[in-house]
């Protein structure tokens, strides 16, 4: 008898002639190496790394070096300078945008789709004409961040754009605002958010003692 490390499963599935014979054994390891892996160097085999083939063809599942390449299935380049969770979700969702190119709600959508943030677009503007203002609402205000995301914002909103059209971006990181009562309306009524009243002395103090 022989030691059965040393010698492949394999056998099993050969007549019993055969199954008794060391060489064939331990000839048969290599091929078990290759089509069920290995557990020493926990390879994979090429029969799991079949059974696990549509893992690839997902944005979600797939190995981060294989993204650039199925971004190429859908057309679509992707920024060096983006993450590999924005790179996840703009291969995933980039084909139905393909029919709102050079509409505001694609833009909208494109942006949101980036900053995982609320992005509001206003076109409104009867002066200047074809001006519009991209309003952007970011939850964090570190500044490193927000320079990254100002500068793609950009590149996303230059890229998309129509070409006669020209803007402003606007963006809007947590910090404290004081504001008057009629501010507050305003702001309510144009921008859909009602802050909070800060007064002074109740709720709100400058300064230290």
């Amino acid at each position: 008898m022989f030691n059965e490390k040393s010698i492949s499963g394999y056998v099993n599935y050969l007549p019993a002639v055969f199954q008794q014979d060391p060489f064939i054994g331990r000839f048969l390891l290599a091929f078990e190496a290759i089509l069920s892996g290995s557990e020493d160097a926990k390879q994979p085999g090429l029969e799991e790394t079949i059974g696990r083939m549509a893992e690839a063809f997902d944005p979600q599942t797939t190995r981060e070096e294989f993204l650039p390449w199925l971004a190429g299935w859908v057309a679509l380049s992707l920024r060096a300078d983006w993450d590999a969770p924005t790179k996840r979700r703009f291969i995933e969702q980039i084909v139905p945008l393909y029919r709102l190119r050079g509409t505001q709600a694609g833009l909208e959508q494109l942006l949101r789709l980036y900053t995982q943030e609320n992005v509001t677009i206003y076109d409104a503007f009867t002066q200047p004409a074809h001006f519009f203002q991209v309003q952007l609402r970011l939850s964090e205000a570190d500044p490193d961040r927000l320079r990254v995301k100002q500068q793609i914002a950009r590149a996303i909103i230059d890229q998309e754009k129509p070409a006669h059209t020209f803007y402003a971006l606007k963006v809007s990181v947590p910090t404290m605002r004081l504001v008057s009562l009629a501010k507050q309306v305003e702001l309510e009524k144009t921008e859909g958010v009602k802050p909070p009243l800060l007064i002074l002395g109740k709720n709100t103090t400058l300064g230290s003692s």
